[in-house]
């Protein structure tokens, strides 16, 4: 990505510049979650798992969980973890149990294997971990944890408000400028 252009932070940014940090934003996630994916696959192969499997495996290390409150922390679909919980009860790696809460809705668990499977995939995560820490320096690494999850955070407030993220756009005003503002009608 090529780098901004330096501006005077006392100046407000215009539309044009903030659907720009946007793309940019949601660009440079997009890429972040295929090469997390990738060098998941490449930690939890060892062990004798996918990255979804240690996804789904991680998820439930502290807690068990419903299948919809896996899908919900992970942010994706219940039937996808639906499935993949099924094959991690299948080879022994998890395993249903009563749910207190929900007489239908099941809690899923780690057996100790599948604890076991996700311990062989410490050493290589620590050494990860510590190379990022190395490359990025600790405070940069930790900044940028933070501000990933604020940003999940600001998503999450608004995808609950009315209308959604994007809200309805009720009218476009053009400026004049290359951007064109937009109100939103949040009701």
């Amino acid at each position: 990505m090529p780098e901004p252009v330096p501006r005077d932070p006392a100046e407000p940014l215009s539309g044009r510049e903030r659907q720009d940090l946007l793309s940019r934003t949601a660009l440079g996630v997009f890429q972040l979650n295929g090469q997390f994916l990738a060098v998941s696959e490449e930690l939890a192969r060892p062990a004798g798992l996918t990255a979804a499997w240690g996804q789904v495996l991680g998820a439930v290390l502290t807690d068990p969980l419903p299948v919809a409150g896996i899908a919900r922390k992970m942010g994706i679909t219940r039937q996808s973890v639906q499935r993949v919980a099924d094959l991690l009860a299948a080879r022994g790696l998890a395993e249903y149990v009563p749910n207190p809460a929900h007489r239908r809705a099941k809690l899923l668990r780690p057996t100790e294997e599948g604890r076991a499977a996700i311990a062989r995939i410490g050493p290589a995560h620590a050494e990860l971990a510590a190379r990022l820490a190395a490359l990025l320096g600790e405070t940069a690494f930790a900044e940028t944890a933070a501000a990933l999850e604020r940003l999940s955070q600001a998503l999450a407030t608004l995808a609950s408000e009315p209308g959604g993220c994007a809200g309805r756009v009720r009218r476009l005003e053009l400026d004049g400028s290359d951007s064109a503002p937009l109100t939103y009608d949040r009701d």
